[in-house]
């Protein structure tokens, strides 16, 4: 029976997946986080290796499996899929080897098909679109360079902006003041600051002050409705013009949404995509995803084996939603 090796490099964890082509889950591992453009490509692919070998135990050996479907973060434009891709065949890890970016994966995973459109909102934002016919729609996503805006850091540092011009009388009065001063348990929020720039609070605890931006807004605070909005806006924008792109706004579509910003299913914020979408692309499904992209990854292997409808039954049965 020819295997899968499917791989979800996150910026937290990596995850991966030994599976058979009848859709069974041999074997599942973990390792640490997937960062080629920090660490770089022989770093990020070692990750990859150890975590096989956890899973399968250390005497393993490549080939681990002949396809490997590696869709992880890092690899935003082809070139980096490339230079990944190079790499895991160099190792020997499979017999075949695709690399693409993680939102691939996010989109197989809550999708029915291949095709449809994935809007990620974790620590950045990112999304994709796949039409019927097999075109792909992207975007670079390195940030605000390539014109993003938001994610979990985005809205942490939008967040904090705010607070701060809101204290020291540079920005309207905010709720969110005395909300960063409490999730930090500072007494000014300038502290807050200082403390970032001198290394005493870690930067990527900004991300935790999504909830607080949410609770924020919920409770009717105009600034934090105010960035509650943009998000939203964002996410229909980015996958508005996916579509429009593929030439499928005005067919029905599925648009996953994915992502710790967008999976915990905020209510304004959810609510705001949802008007937003009824009158752009009315025709669009949304769908929260809810279950691991591993599972994403794995399907795309699947789908490169020619398996059928019955071997992603049997995968999707060992990954159940979280609903």
């Amino acid at each position: 029976m020819r295997t899968v090796l499917a791989v979800d490099g996150g910026n937290s964890k990596t995850d991966v997946a030994l599976i058979g082509e009848d859709g069974s889950v041999l074997a599942t591992g973990r390792g640490g986080a997937f960062a080629p453009q920090s660490t770089g490509v022989d770093a990020a692919v070692d990750v990859i290796g150890e975590a096989v070998r956890r899973a399968l135990g250390g005497g393993a050996a490549p080939p681990y499996a002949d396809h490997v479907a590696a869709y992880v973060a890092g690899a935003d434009l082809p070139v980096e899929e490339e230079a990944l891709r190079d790499e895991i065949l160099a190792r020997g890890y499979g017999r075949e080897v695709v690399v693409g970016n993680d939102t691939f994966a996010l989109l197989r995973s809550g999708a029915s098909g291949p095709s449809g459109v994935a809007v990620v909102c974790g620590a950045g934002i990112n999304a994709v679109g796949v039409s019927p016919t097999g075109e792909v729609a992207r975007f670079p996503a390195l940030g605000k360079i390539t014109g993003d805006w938001g994610g979990g850091m985005g809205l942490g540092e939008e967040t904090l902006w705010h607070a701060v011009r809101s204290e020291d009388g540079r920005g309207p009065a905010t709720a969110l003041e005395r909300a960063v001063r409490e999730h930090f348990g500072a007494r000014t929020v300038e502290e807050v600051s200082l403390g970032l720039h001198f290394g005493d609070l870690p930067y990527a605890g900004l991300h935790g002050l999504v909830p607080v931006l949410m609770a924020t807004a919920a409770a009717g605070d105009a600034v934090a409705c105010s960035l509650v909005a943009r998000m939203a806006e964002e996410v229909t924008v980015l996958a508005v013009v996916a579509m429009r792109r593929l030439d499928l706004l005005d067919a029905p579509v599925e648009v996953i949404l994915g992502g710790g910003v967008l999976t915990a299913r905020d209510p304004l914020l959810s609510r705001m995509i949802e008007e937003r979408f009824a009158e752009r692309a009315p025709q669009a499904k949304l769908i929260v995803a809810d279950v691991p992209p591993i599972a994403g990854a794995a399907l795309l292997g699947l789908d490169a084996l020619g398996a059928g409808e019955e071997a992603e039954a049997r995968l999707r049965a060992r990954f159940p939603s979280a609903s």
